[in-house]
């Protein structure tokens, strides 16, 4: 499994692993299963309950493909829709525990996910993979055309990445939030702040944590004004962790 190594924009450093070839082809089986589903369900419902093709017959040429695009928008936009609702994740990456990231330490914008989804053409539709394939087994992140033009790469949130093994504060149930604008945050977030001060507070390097409150600031809006910047990183993923669990 290849690390992936992110340099924010404040030149802090944090370590992915790369989503294996065989990962990304598995979630890409599982989204394709899921089409079929949608296409048979279609197909029985509409075409053959409904008979609906027999109106179909009847239309011109132009009328017919019309309608049978507008039952084929939810697979073609399928990858595109999900992703941008599941912050990189399709129902096929979240079941095989994978997603989508920015490699500039950014949550990834919709304008990616859809230089993403325009380069499936040539990765994927066009030569039946293989183009993908053979440009994620000669690139050392793993990525498709579509990631390297979106400047994106495709992450396992398995084993030490688990953003549910990586985030937890231990809090009470008497604890009281400082700073309600930690919801700007995402798991994703919260987790590459508390890798980053983590990591920060065993090397001694306070340069790293000036520079990840600093982040913390610009991304949120918060101000930092409590008496030291290791307290508001502690503060801030306490909040978050108070929030998200009571929401």
């Amino acid at each position: 499994m290849t690390q992936l190594s992110i340099n924010t924009t404040q030149n802090v450093t944090i370590n992915f692993s790369s989503a294996s070839i065989g990962e990304r082809i598995a979630a890409y089986f599982l989204d394709s299963l899921i089409k079929i589903a949608y296409g048979i369900v279609v197909f029985y419902i509409f075409f053959y309950t409904l008979s609906l093709n027999l109106i179909i017959n009847k239309l011109d040429n132009w009328s017919r493909i019309a309608i049978y695009m507008i039952f084929a928008l939810p697979i073609i936009f399928y990858s595109l829709v999900q992703e941008s609702m599941l912050e990189g994740q399709t129902f096929g990456k979240k079941l095989v525990k994978i997603k989508v990231v920015k490699i500039d330490g950014y949550q990834a914008s919709f304008g990616d996910y859809l230089i993403r989804w325009l380069f499936r053409i040539i990765d994927i539709s066009m030569s039946s993979g293989i183009i993908g394939l053979i440009t994620m087994v000669v690139n050392q992140k793993t990525q498709r055309l579509g990631d390297i033009s979106a400047g994106t790469a495709v992450i396992t949130l398995k084993n030490k990445i688990n953003i549910s093994h990586t985030i937890l504060e231990d809090i009470g149930e008497e604890y009281i939030p400082k700073y309600t604008l930690v919801i700007k945050l995402s798991d994703n977030d919260a987790r590459i702040i508390k890798e980053t001060y983590q990591a920060a507070l065993k090397t001694s390097d306070y340069e790293i944590i000036n520079k990840l409150t600093s982040k913390i600031e610009a991304v949120t809006g918060i101000k930092n004004d409590l008496d030291s910047k290791k307290e508001f990183i502690q503060t801030i993923l306490k909040d978050y962790n108070y929030y998200t669990q009571n929401m």
